[in-house]
């Protein structure tokens, strides 16, 4: 039996450099004539394919969400600093399992999380694992949330020494 999935070709892999240990998982085309392609350390996603460049490489602990419009064949990707979101048009959803590796990816980069109610919105706070498996603690407001409120700085540490002392981080 033949698969669809297509392939990166040797210049779209050549300019997704692999660090020590580090996979190709999934690429798709995209309608703008780049590859999204997703790594185990990362999301990369290049421009046109005759003459492939890096335009963007982000790891898995800087995407805040994703989500998969089949309707539309576009992929969003939400980081968590305040860089826009990055939305991708895949040429033939059905040629690629990216939308999936995205999804295991983040999710595998999620130790534990929990969303609290403060002052002004939510907060999420997660311990995320990098590629090495070291650990961090994060936490990420909704617009309007001032995390130096006290009241809010107080909600967020508590949650997020519960979270860090569940991982055996040091508080």
């Amino acid at each position: 039996m033949f698969s669809r999935r297509r392939q990166l070709t040797p210049a779209a892999r050549r300019a997704v450099p692999l660090a020590g240990g580090e996979r190709h998982l999934a690429a798709a085309e995209l309608a703008d004539g780049g590859h999204a392609v997703a790594t185990t350390a990362g999301l990369a996603v290049l421009t046109d394919d005759v003459a492939p460049r890096l335009a963007l490489r982000r790891p898995w602990c800087d995407v805040d969400r994703a989500a998969f419009d089949p309707e539309r064949s576009v992929l969003t990707v939400e980081w968590v600093d305040a860089e826009p979101d990055l939305h991708l048009r895949l040429t033939d959803p059905t040629a690629t399992n990216l939308p999936a590796a995205l999804h295991e990816r983040v999710l595998w980069s999620v130790l534990l999380a929990e969303t609290v109610d403060v002052p002004g919105g939510r907060v999420r706070v997660a311990v995320r694992r990098r590629l090495d498996g070291s650990l961090f603690s994060q936490a990420l407001a909704e617009e309007g949330v001032d995390l130096a409120r006290p009241d809010v700085a107080d909600v967020v540490n508590a949650t997020e020494s519960n979270l860090r002392g569940a991982c055996g981080l040091p508080l």
